[in-house]
């Protein structure tokens, strides 16, 4: 006679989920049966855990779902998320920035638990008529949180708007009508981040002077592997992940102005560059391609 484990003691399945230091792990036990789904609780994980993104990959328009790749055991998670369908992402913090591609508007969603943010549309930004791109999805280049809005309400979204503008950093806070737009003399930018209660940026001629320095050249990243593309840009431990190679750099295609112009769009300009050797080898072997939303970097958390 066959157990039937979905009898199994609720406190039981507590303590079995508690154990759990993947997400990838803790998402499949959740959806077992039922009473195993009633466990995989954001309380019954520990959110606070270091993680490696996994790559979004391109919708295929397959009843609005996405699939995630793991770079750590090759896993692929699909997910339904409607209200991403048909938009471009951006990614801070396991939070995507949703961009509508006809009509421009812009949300914070978060992937796996479906609560979203209804933000400000880039109309509401100074100069949006002079500067607005011909595809309305493409206005904003990169989008940073100075915290996840899961565990606060006292945060700031950091945005990138379009490149050959000087004044090219607008920001938006809770309760904000519209965006602010930042006023300097300094070059466009071309990344920004968020670092220990600081926004760092870096223009075309390599301008963040951190305490007198200048910027080098390195080939030596020690134990950090890089992540770069459309989602934030961030660095990981790589010993503390298998399969992930320290002084490598992760990237995704963000070259837009290029892939705009085929048919398939962007997503071939992906891998792993070595900056030991200048080699590149493959992140994701299978084809993801969209104009819209080519695949992307997110960092797995519940909420």
């Amino acid at each position: 006679m066959s157990a039937d484990w979905s009898k199994l003691p609720y406190d039981l399945l507590v303590l079995i989920a508690r154990r759990f230091n993947l997400i990838e792990n803790y998402l499949n036990f959740g959806i077992v049966c039922k009473s195993w789904h009633s466990v995989t609780t954001k309380d019954n994980f520990n959110n606070d855990l270091p993680r490696i993104p996994w790559l979004m990959l391109a919708e295929d328009g397959t009843y609005s779902c996405r699939k995630f790749f793991s770079l750590y055991n090759g896993m692929i998670l699909m997910k339904k998320i409607p209200k991403a369908s048909g938009k471009r992402c951006m990614e801070s913090m396991g939070w995507l920035i949703t961009v509508g591609k006809d009509e421009g508007e812009i949300s914070l969603l978060h992937p796996f638990s479906g609560v979203e943010i209804e933000l400000p549309h880039p109309n509401t930004m100074e100069n949006y008529e002079h500067d607005r791109t011909a595809e309305l999805w493409t206005f904003f280049s990169k989008a940073v949180l100075s915290a996840s809005p899961s565990h606060t309400s006292d945060y700031v979204l950091m945005v990138m708007v379009p490149e050959g503008l000087s004044n090219n950093l607008s920001f938006w806070r809770p309760g904000d009508l519209r965006w602010n737009r930042i006023i300097w003399d300094e070059p466009e930018h071309v990344d920004v981040t968020y670092f220990n209660g600081h926004f760092y940026s870096v223009g075309y001629w390599g301008h963040v002077d951190l305490a007198g320095g200048k910027v080098t050249e390195t080939r030596e990243l020690g134990d950090r592997a890089f992540f770069i593309g459309h989602s934030a840009s961030l660095s990981v431990q790589a010993s503390q992940f298998p399969g992930i190679k320290s002084n490598h750099i992760y990237f995704t295609d963000d070259f837009w102005k290029i892939y705009l112009n085929y048919e398939e769009g962007g997503g071939s300009d992906m891998g792993v560059f070595s900056l030991a050797d200048g080699s590149i080898q493959p992140h994701y072997e299978d084809r993801s391609m969209s104009r819209v939303c080519p695949p992307i970097w997110v960092t797995p958390t519940l909420y």
